[in-house]
């Protein structure tokens, strides 16, 4: 968790070394998250929705060997989606570090509860909620992709 924070302000602080001023100004912002026109309840639930779907797909298809290996793919069609969709309602976050990371150099700390609450509790919701319906004996491996010749590091189910 502390390797994402970091990353997050490094890879803002290198950008704005890289470009100077120009992350810095007014329209840019160093790209801070920011509830949109409705508000950061709105913002909330968008996060909250978006941690959930992300989250969900991820823990479906990677319990399904035949279909495991999409996840990363499938992960990310749905990050581009939400982006396109959920972006003028919260900003589009969904991970506290990116939030964190534009904030800091910005002194920019508007509804920084929203981006903190929203992402965990979606994705910690959908955890739940997936092993209530599926069960614990169905969480077969944190592990993506099993073919290939590496060992899996995990008690493994596959």
């Amino acid at each position: 968790m502390c390797a994402q924070f970091a990353g997050a302000l490094a890879g803002v602080l290198v950008s704005a070394a890289a470009v100077g001023n120009w992350i810095a100004d007014p329209s840019v912002n160093y790209a801070v998250t920011v509830p949109g026109p409705r508000g950061p309840g709105v913002a909330f639930l968008a996060e909250l929705l978006n941690s959930f779907g992300l989250m969900s797909a991820v823990l479906v298809l990677s319990n399904i060997h035949r279909l495991a290996r999409f996840t990363g793919l499938v992960a990310g069609v749905l990050v581009a989606t939400y982006i396109s969709i959920e972006a003028p309602f919260s900003g589009m976050s969904m991970n506290p570090a990116r939030t964190f990371g534009s904030a800091l150099p910005a002194q920019f700390w508007t509804a920084l509860w929203v981006y903190f609450t929203a992402p965990p509790l979606g994705m910690l919701l959908a955890a739940e909620a997936y092993l209530r319906v599926r069960g614990a004996c169905h969480v077969l491996c944190a592990k993506l992709d099993h073919d290939n010749d590496k060992r899996c590091i995990f008690r493994c189910n596959f």
